[in-house]
Formats: structure tokens, sequence, C-alpha cells
């Protein structure tokens, strides 16, 4: 039977969220429970993470969660969901702003996800997509608890089997099906877009979902953008060493002594006498 340690009250009295469990009361994983992550699960919710650029909202003041505990009631305190990955809005980084989640409790964060991906595979697809019939005393399904309970926004559906990107909208409490434009979706209330991007990621190619920009622009990895600025600045770098060549160029044809062109240009003598040679 479940049990959290009880914490007397006072006058005047606790606040819920110092009286209700925590995720720290919570078990945070769940062996039993069908869907055992693979390779692609892994990656794929990194990938969702690492392109996220949120201009709207400071890197402290939102949260993404891959495969982690949601806790959604409190009148079933162990009733929870394992989303591939979610983004909320809004709460700190940090739980309580000094510790990292083991779970993510409702009634103690106070915030829905605003965006819930789901990879589907065979063991959860019919879950992922609110098929079949619920049967009594049988927990809501993720679309439900999605959908009627947590009210998220925007969920999102992929197949890495056929690659196949499915957008639904919450609108007036139901889950709309949306058009999917060359396997992009735009979100306004992030100024983002997801899409299905071919290329590599961790050494693999293949399809991945990933976030881009107004301009279409696929957002990069920190790794990418390193490498975007190191390929710039060597560029630039070389450009540069070329102007001066041409410089050098000019005052040999100008017959200027060679230690003069060394001093104008700031090569070394070595290397303006190649050029001369």
């Amino acid at each position: 039977m479940f049990s959290w340690p009880r914490v007397a009250q006072t006058d005047p009295p606790r606040s819920p969220r110092e009286t209700l469990p925590t995720m720290y009361d919570l078990p945070s994983e769940d062996p039993n429970e069908p869907g055992l992550p693979d390779e692609f699960h892994a990656l794929q919710p990194q990938l969702l993470s690492a392109t996220l650029s949120l201009s709207g909202y400071r890197d402290d003041n939102f949260f993404t969660g891959m495969d982690l505990n949601l806790y959604y009631d409190i009148r079933h305190p162990l009733c929870h969901k394992r989303p591939d990955w979610f983004l909320s809005l809004g709460v700190p980084r940090l739980y309580d702003h000094h510790d990292m989640r083991l779970s993510y409790v409702m009634w103690q964060e106070g915030v829905s996800p605003t965006i819930v991906v789901e990879l589907l595979s065979p063991g959860t697809e019919a879950e992922d997509l609110g098929q079949g019939s619920r049967q009594p005393n049988q927990a809501p399904g993720k679309w439900q608890v999605y959908q009627d309970i947590l009210r998220v926004p925007y969920y999102f559906l992929f197949d890495r089997y056929d690659n196949q990107f499915r957008a639904f909208v919450l609108n007036q409490g139901i889950y709309e099906p949306q058009t999917i434009d060359n396997q992009k979706f735009w979100v306004p209330a992030l100024n983002l877009g997801l899409g299905v991007w071919q290329g590599h990621y961790q050494g693999i190619h293949r399809s991945w979902l990933r976030w881009y920009d107004a301009n279409e622009q696929w957002i990069p990895t920190p790794q990418e953008a390193f490498e975007q600025e190191r390929q710039q600045a060597e560029q630039e770098r070389q450009q540069a060493e070329n102007k001066i060549q041409a410089i050098a160029q000019k005052l040999i044809q100008a017959n200027l002594d060679i230690v003069q062109i060394a001093e104008i240009t700031g090569l070394p003598v070595e290397d303006v006498q190649q050029l001369v040679d």
C-alpha cells in the first residue's frame, strides 16, 4: 500500500505542495512497464533537446523530460505516464532551483507540459494513438491523460519504421489531427517548427525529428554550431591570408625590398621570399 511521510498541519495550515507526495516519495522507475527503450528511443529525445532553441524563455525557465515518470493524479498518486519527450514552459530547469528531477509530479510542479512527443513502437502504439477500449477500473491511456487530464496543447507522434510524423493540437478539449506539409509542422507558441530531417546524428544516418526556425533552417546542435563556427573562422582566416598575399604580390611587382614587404604585410621574410621565388 502506497504511503508517504505525513506532514503535521500547522496554524496557519501548510500548503498542499508541502503535504502531498513529491518526486522524492514516488518511484522513478518501473521495470515491468511495457515499451522497453531501444537505442533510437535514447538518441531521438537527446536530439530534440539539443536543437530546442527558445528565444522567449531563459535556459532556467523551461524543462525537457526524456523517458521520465510523469505523475498526474493525486487521487491515485502512483498513476503515471512516461513520455518519450516533453517540454514544460515556465518551470525552473532544476526542481526547486537546486535538484535534478527524479520524475515530474504535476501537483508539485503546477504546470502541464506544452508539448509531448511519443515515439511509436509495436508494444505501445495502440495506447499512444488512443486506440482500443478501456476496461473498467483500468488506468487511462496516454492519449486520454494528455488530452483529458493534462490538456497538453501539442501532441506529436513519430514512427521510425515508416518515418510517419503526426501532429495533434488540442481544440476545445479534443485532439484534432493537423496537416503536415513536407514533413514539417510550425508551432506558433514556441516560434519554432518540428519536422523530419534526414541526416547524421551520433554517427547514424536516418530520419530524425528536430526543430527548425522561422527561416526553415534546421537548428544546429551545440556540436554542429561549434563546427560551423570553426569552419567560418577558418574561411575568414584563409580569406585574410589570401588578401595579404595579394598585397604582397603587388608590392613585389612594385620592386619593393623583401624586408619592407614583410614589415608592411606582417608576413615572415621567408614567406615573402617564397612569393618572390
